[in-house]
């Protein structure tokens, strides 16, 4: 069989590449395996005591729960997660991390230039629902003028898309829930990939259309309209009004066509999901290589899953400054706290479908996780769904759960989202498209409908992790030119959007 896989010379594990089965040795040495061990899973390099460190990526994963014998599996069963050093070093990377920034010529895609400066990579028209009194009637509207051919004749329209959510009301109505809901809403509807937007009330919601309202004369445009059910007349009244809204506004938001438009203008969500003992060998890193050029050109890339940097956390901590770090280390600490308040911890996460993929601990996938920013600075931190505008790599506070953190990216500006996936997703996006990576050749071969690139053939045939990164730059920039991923052949996105519901539901 294939040789195991050491990712460091420190390192007291190795990565099986394929399966072993019971009785065999595939490090070479060592008792012989006592049950099959699956692929992406940790042998031990090294005889560990109870107690002794094990060691992955160079870093410390977790602790032996009980004597680990030379070629023993190594997971759940006999490593338990332990606290990780916090004696952060501070930008002491900074200066190699401005020195990793890639010097390369100026490249574009076809976008669709906004007149407030940014860049789309779709053009939709967005139902905005300010409460979840008012979901059904956005969705039966979209659905039901999309079935009727309405659409048919806007060749530069992509769609008709409901954000419906389930809050809106039963909360605080100021705070930060408020503000971060409001956040989202805004940030679809003013989003670059949208070109025209209804928000659709109750009227007597908590989230009111008022809000929205107050932020339409400083867009300075008339791409923003609303109307509530109570006003309009009830459920069946409100879905012909948006019907009748959408066929004036279909001329005007078809009038929208691509043009070239340069790299700089790209903001990234970087993502994964589903991840398992391949993701930090293959599709992240690669993944890494793609932020790095894309932060080359001038362009942003946003990393989030707050939960799923913890333990990671200094590297990126060596490569920021301290105002960015400040901001960071706060947003642990609170959720330290909020993990607390629900009855959890920070390691309750990885998923069982992680831990069946080969990954034991948050330490671990968190190392694995924050190779998807590459190599560059950290150059700023952002609340949850607030408006990036910094460009190269920045991070967004948000939750590990896939459709809440993509919903604040998207809020935030992500024209496009780049998910990894080790165990399979199935997830998409709208307005944004996803784009996804497969970690091995396995998965590629399981789901190839919905996977965009594969990455397992950088163990299987040897290509290089700069090379797959550059293959995922130069898809990042076919998809943003209007190139359908498979998630959006799928008809995927629409049940995604997200919210982040913070604070008390009352």
């Amino acid at each position: 069989m294939a040789e195991a896989i050491t990712l460091h010379p420190r390192d007291t594990v190795a990565v099986l590449p394929a399966r072993a089965d019971a009785g065999s040795t595939p490090l070479g040495t060592g008792a012989p395996l006592a049950h099959p061990v699956s692929a992406g899973h940790k042998l031990a390099r090294v005889a560990m005591a109870e107690g002794d460190p094990v060691i992955k990526f160079g870093q410390i994963i977790g602790r032996a729960s009980a004597p680990i014998a030379v070629g023993e599996h190594v997971h759940s069963h006999n490593v338990s997660y332990s606290e990780h050093d916090e004696a952060h070093q501070i930008g002491a990377d900074l200066a190699r991390a401005e020195a990793a920034i890639p010097d390369i010529a100026p490249r574009s895609f076809m976008g669709y230039a906004r007149d407030d400066g940014r860049v789309g990579t779709r053009n939709y028209i967005a139902l905005c629902a300010t409460v979840n009194c008012s979901a059904t009637v956005i969705k039966c509207a979209a659905s039901e003028i999309t079935a009727e051919g309405a659409l048919d004749p806007y060749d530069n329209v992509d769609g008709v898309v409901a954000f419906a959510h389930g809050t809106g009301c039963g909360m605080a109505a100021s705070g930060r829930g408020a503000d971060s809901l409001e956040r989202v809403l805004w940030g679809h509807a003013t989003h670059p990939n949208v070109g025209a937007a209804i928000f659709v009330g109750l009227g007597c919601e908590v989230m009111q259309i008022a809000r929205m309202e107050a932020h339409f004369g400083s867009a300075g445009t008339e791409r923003f309209h609303a109307l509530t059910i109570q006003e309009t007349g009830g459920t069946r009244a409100t879905i012909e009004a948006i019907k009748a809204k959408l066929r004036e506004i279909l001329p005007q938001a078809n009038k929208a066509s691509r043009s070239a438009c340069p790299v700089s203008a790209l903001r990234i969500g970087l993502q994964c999901g589903g991840s398992d003992g391949f993701s930090a060998i293959t599709a992240n890193p690669a993944l890494g290589v793609a932020s790095d050029l894309i932060v080359g050109q001038g362009g942003g890339v946003i990393l989030s899953e707050t939960p799923e940097i913890h333990g990671a956390e200094d590297l990126l901590l060596r490569r920021t400054t301290p105002e960015v770090a400040e901001k960071l280390l706060g947003c642990l600490d609170w959720w330290e706290v909020y993990a607390a308040q629900g009855g959890g911890s920070m390691d309750n996460n990885p998923s069982p479908g992680n831990k069946q993929g080969g990954i034991t601990t948050i330490l671990e996938k968190s190392l694995g996780a924050v190779a998807k920013a590459g190599a560059t600075p950290l150059r700023a931190f952002y609340d949850y769904a607030e408006q990036v505008r910094t460009p190269g790599l920045s991070f967004m506070d948000s939750p590990g759960y896939d459709p809440v953190s993509a919903t604040g990216q998207i809020a935030a500006g992500a024209q496009i989202v780049v998910f990894t996936t080790g165990r399979g997703s199935a997830f998409g996006s709208k307005p944004a498209p996803t784009i996804k990576l497969a970690t091995s050749d396995r998965l590629m071969e399981a789901m190839p409908d919905d996977m965009d690139i594969g990455c397992g053939d950088i163990l299987s045939q040897g290509v290089s992790i700069a090379d797959k990164g550059e293959e995922i730059f130069e898809a990042i920039l076919r998809f943003a030119s209007g190139e359908k991923t498979k998630s959006e052949d799928l008809g995927l996105g629409d049940n995604e959007f997200q919210p982040w519901q913070i604070g008390a539901v009352m």
